[in-house]
């Protein structure tokens, strides 16, 4: 699959439809970066209607993972990738339009090249940042990848 917004969404329907149904949707992705967006709304909110903190986790991680697999498709080599850690930071109520970006993908083609060379598995930290449509950051995370090159 080649992995482009459209193709992402796509496949989030089927084999991620808890996102999908939660409105998380790829904007944009190039080697260094990814925008992911979702919309507040009664499906994700909380009970302090804003939205749930899972979903904006959802959107993070998503924003992180995309270009994991990116990078992952275009070296051509076969990559386990496994989120071990997770924390997240929540500065303001998440209402109406956020969009979580993460600019790490470099960390990610270092990884693989380093897993190759050594034969181990490489640890990175990536993160995503989320703003409302003022541009105001509601939350941030960050997702600690295992990557490593199968034989």
């Amino acid at each position: 699959m080649k992995i482009k917004p459209s193709n992402i969404n796509t496949f989030m329907f089927f084999k991620l439809p808890l996102a999908w149904w939660g409105g998380v949707r790829v904007k944009s992705i190039n080697n260094l970066s990814c925008i992911v967006r979702i919309k507040h709304k009664w499906l994700n909110q909380n009970p302090f209607k804003s939205m749930f903190w899972a979903a904006q986790g959802m959107a993070a991680e998503m924003s992180t993972g995309v270009l994991v697999m990116k990078t992952i498709s275009e070296s051509g080599k076969k990559v386990s990738m496994l989120v071990i850690n997770q924390s997240g930071t929540f500065t303001k109520k998440a209402t109406g339009l956020i969009h979580f970006e993460c600019n790490d993908g470099d960390l990610v083609s270092d990884a693989i090249k380093k897993s190759e060379q050594t034969g181990e598995g490489q640890l990175i930290t990536m993160k995503s940042k989320g703003v409302n449509s003022d541009g105001v950051s509601v939350s941030e995370f960050e997702f600690q990848w295992s990557l490593k090159v199968k034989n």
